[in-house]
């Protein structure tokens, strides 16, 4: 072996070594990963594939939640389709939620479990409307008229929110050897399709499963101090005091809020984390300290 390949095998025996405790750390829980956003594209999806792969290998329990806003977007321009959004969120009548649904349960998931079989792992994308695995009501949301001051409920159609997560769909899958991948729709009580933002179905599935972690792939370092530094670790009482005082503001919030259900239902650190790094997920969970926040009781 001559010199440089002696050297490239230390560093790689180097790196084993540092993750080995993370490894023992994480070995046989459950690790829930929301995926969407930037991540999703080109080399990153595949490295994406070959990360999730890695830890069902390596005996961790992963379960993907994916999201598809660009995929959806693209499919209701083909079919001139316009769309509406009210704080952030789609306004989803009947006929776009037709559109919504085969796109995310469909072509998306389908795409991201294929990634991750193709890296040697075996996956099974699932929606939430499979099995009754996500039980969803109508989400309402309101806002004030900047004429009248008055507020009033705002009518988002078929956009939902989880009101019941079914763990048994999922346990059965991993107890098979298999890694779930979870288009984010769910049924409600008389059948009807909702959409839901995928951040809000990977904290309630992650809260429903006890998990150990949930991890946030998305296109932002994390949370980040007023003068633009990444605060890597805070308490539930810290992200209040943040949102509070405006550190945390605009989009960052329900992110923060998803962190802290999930905490409050017994996962053990919820991290918000840029998932255009690559191996993010890797560098995460099996470093010192991470790359992202992590929200924690």
């Amino acid at each position: 072996m001559d010199e440089q390949a002696m050297n490239n095998a230390a560093h790689e025996a180097h790196i084993v070594a540092k993750a080995l405790p993370y490894l023992r750390r994480y070995s046989g829980a459950t690790i829930v990963v929301k995926y969407g956003g930037h991540a999703m594209e080109g080399r990153l999806a595949n490295e994406f594939g070959r990360d999730i792969a890695l830890l069902k290998q390596v005996g961790i329990n992963p379960v993907v939640v994916h999201g598809g806003g660009p995929q959806i977007n693209a499919m209701l321009k083909r079919l001139d389709i316009e769309s509406n959004f009210v704080n952030g969120l789609r306004v989803t009548d009947a006929a776009m939620v037709e559109v919504v649904e085969m796109v995310l349960a469909g072509q998306v998931n389908k795409q991201v479990a294929g990634l991750i079989n193709k890296a040697g792992a075996l996956a099974v994308g699932i929606s939430g409307k499979d099995g009754g695995l996500i039980r969803a009501r109508k989400l309402t949301r309101t806002m004030k008229d900047p004429d009248s001051n008055i507020e009033k409920v705002l009518d988002l159609g078929h956009v939902g929110e989880p009101v019941f997560v079914d763990t048994r769909v999922i346990h059965a899958l991993t107890g098979a050897g298999l890694i779930p991948v979870i288009a984010p729709v769910g049924t409600g009580e008389d059948g009807e399709t909702y959409n839901i933002n995928a951040d809000t179905v990977a904290g309630a599935v992650a809260g429903a499963l006890n998990a150990q972690r949930l991890v946030m792939l998305t296109d932002v370092a994390g949370v980040l101090d007023k003068s633009k530094t990444l605060l890597p670790d805070l308490s539930t009482t810290q992200v209040h005091e943040l949102i509070a005082d405006g550190t945390i503001s605009g989009g960052m919030i329900p992110k923060v809020e998803t962190c802290l259900e999930a905490v409050a239902q017994g996962v053990r650190g919820a991290t918000i984390l840029d998932g255009t790094v690559p191996h993010a997920l890797l560098l995460e969970l099996f470093t010192e300290g991470g790359i992202g926040t992590m929200i924690h009781k």
